[in-house]
């Protein structure tokens, strides 16, 4: 008999999450401020005006030019939008379309960028009233490592009582604290029989790699249905969005960790 302690898992997920920290790409403009500070208090001015040139030449390129359109689009291409089933036996949400604390705090729930996951599940659930409808998703923050207060399932079952869906056809996975977990354990819960059609909605940009976690995890026949598109023409994209831009950058980095780790 095997025993796994409690607090493997823990270690497991915060060694991931503070990979996942240093991959991000705002906290490398973080490392390059520490660099030119170092080297300043060093008396390196020639490094330190140096780093700090060309890093303000990339932010400021990054900022303007569409490079997340670029980066986003021939992910969010992968799956084609508004599939059309013949039938959908189950509909799975992932995490990631509403703000957790805001949402405990206010008491209702608190819809982000990413709020077309409800939207677009609850208008499937409209669709299909047989579906049952799966939400998947703690906290993944860094700070909740060990237990969030509320969890963003806890505050989606109001979201989607609130327009008439019955609690028997509500299930609420909220342990997972990142796409892979949201996999493996929908899976247990949903227990999906042998024929069974489910949809997973999820962000377009965040599909390839939850079909991959999915599969990986044994979802037989899941049917990608992307929304929350985040890019347009070229042109389009042309302005000052850093923030989207690093955004891009951080998903390219998050679906290259996914597939050399196989999850």
């Amino acid at each position: 008999m095997s025993y796994s302690h409690p607090r493997v898992g823990y270690r497991l997920t915060l060694s991931d999450k503070l990979i996942g920290a240093l991959l991000r790409p705002d906290i490398w403009i973080l490392v390059v401020l520490a660099v030119i500070v170092l080297a300043l208090m060093m008396k390196r001015r020639r490094l330190a005006l140096w780093t700090g040139s060309v890093t303000l030449a990339l932010l400021v390129a990054l900022a303007v030019l569409p490079f997340g359109n670029l980066l986003l689009q021939p992910i969010e291409r992968t799956y084609p939008a508004r599939p059309q089933p013949d039938r959908v036996d189950g509909i799975i949400v992932l995490v990631g379309s509403g703000n957790v604390r805001s949402s405990a705090y206010w008491g209702q729930m608190q819809l982000n960028e990413g709020g077309d996951r409800f939207t677009a599940a609850l208008a499937l659930a409209r669709n299909f009233p047989q579906a049952r409808v799966l939400f998947a998703g703690g906290s993944g923050a860094l700070r909740d490592l060990s237990g969030a207060a509320t969890s963003e399932a806890e505050m989606a079952e109001q979201c989607f009582r609130d327009p008439g869906i019955t609690p028997e056809r509500l299930l609420l996975e909220a342990r997972s604290r990142n796409t892979a977990e949201n996999a493996r354990l929908s899976l247990a819960l949903a227990a999906p029989a042998p024929g069974e059609t489910w949809v997973l909605v999820t962000s377009a940009f965040h599909m390839p790699r939850a079909m991959r976690s999915f599969e990986t995890a044994g979802w037989p026949g899941l049917v990608p249905w992307p929304v929350d598109y985040r890019t347009s023409s070229f042109t389009d994209g042309i302005g000052w969005n850093l923030t989207r831009n690093l955004a891009a950058i951080r998903e390219q980095i998050g679906q290259l960790a996914y597939r050399l780790s196989g999850r």
